[in-house]
């Protein structure tokens, strides 16, 4: 692809001043051979100093923190980028040594942590959707593209209905949500045959006009393939998640991949406005993303679950 060019603002808004905000900032492109970051541009208010590390599953990590007395706090990450196309995995070749490849990985770092379940009550009835959905005679390439695409047939993309809180529980019930709740299920299905499977934060840079994801983070999973690697699918849109798609961070789930997140003193409620461009500067702050917040959990509505805000999502669209 050629160069990409993605302006990401996230911007904190608070009731009144705020102190000794301390950030953790997870922004920077991962970088191998399918991905180069030509030049990066980070921006914070007060000019802080940012610490960066390497965490336990090779994303790159900064930290800061804004001592004095503030209002708000605007990020801004600039970034240019080269992604390469990766060929895709052979679909029909060896499937019963694949299948015990992949049992042989069960107790292997780093396999470990993407192959652990998170249980919640539909997890008994996924498994049986698993099961259905899984042929004989399929490869693990085979078996994750058709989770992939009951991920995004059986599932409703629907903002605002679901946070970063919300349960498996809550999206297995109310059945929609958005990319990373889509990632989570779709995870979960290929755990529970024993795919290894991680979480990935990014952005979608298509150039297409409506693709689920484009204009704010976006997220998928990644599989492991025995005798390929790590593929990228993206249950939102029932894509590979290739070229088209921009890596920050992976990990177990969308806890170890937020782009940022903190701790302050102060205020209890703030206002929380996330935008992201991708090569269209004049179209910045257009549609921005924005995310009432208490007590620096980003939680859109604190006195109602997501099944409730669904259910009166649905009301209104039937009155109108």
């Amino acid at each position: 692809m050629p160069e990409i060019e993605i302006k990401h603002v996230t911007r904190y808004i608070y009731d009144s001043p705020v102190r000794d905000s301390a950030n953790q900032i997870i922004l920077f492109p991962i970088q191998d051979e399918y991905q180069e970051v030509l030049k990066q541009d980070i921006t914070i208010t007060g000019n802080p100093l940012v610490d960066k590390h390497v965490d336990y599953y090779g994303n790159e990590v900064g930290s800061f923190t804004y001592i004095e007395p503030h209002m708000d706090m605007t990020i801004s990450s600039k970034i240019s980028v080269n992604t390469k196309h990766k060929n895709l995995p052979v679909n029909d070749i060896f499937p019963g040594q694949q299948w015990e490849d992949l049992k042989r990985l069960q107790n292997m770092v780093p396999y470990i942590d993407f192959l652990k379940q998170e249980y919640f009550e539909g997890l008994p009835e996924l498994r049986k959707i698993v099961e259905a959905e899984k042929s004989k005679d399929d490869t693990p390439y085979q078996v994750v593209l058709r989770f992939c695409q009951y991920v995004y047939a059986n599932f409703d993309y629907i903002k605002g209905v679901t946070t970063v809180d919300t349960t498996l529980d809550e999206i297995w019930k109310i059945k929609a949500g958005v990319c990373q709740d889509f990632a989570h299920i779709l995870m979960e299905m290929m755990r529970i045959i024993n795919i290894p499977a991680r979480y990935v934060s990014g952005y979608i840079c298509t150039g297409q006009n409506g693709m689920r994801g484009e204009g704010a983070t976006h997220a998928w999973a990644e599989a492991y393939i025995p005798d390929y690697g790590w593929l990228g699918l993206d249950p939102t849109n029932n894509c590979i998640a290739n070229e088209t798609h921009v890596r920050l961070a992976v990990g177990r789930n969308f806890s170890d991949c937020s782009p940022v997140k903190g701790v302050y003193k102060g205020a209890a409620k703030h206002k929380l406005e996330v935008a992201v461009t991708v090569d269209e500067e004049e179209s910045f702050f257009t549609d921005k993303q924005v995310i009432e917040v208490t007590n620096a959990s980003q939680v859109t509505e604190v006195s109602k679950n997501s099944y409730q805000r669904y259910m009166e999502m649905v009301q209104q669209q039937q009155q109108q």
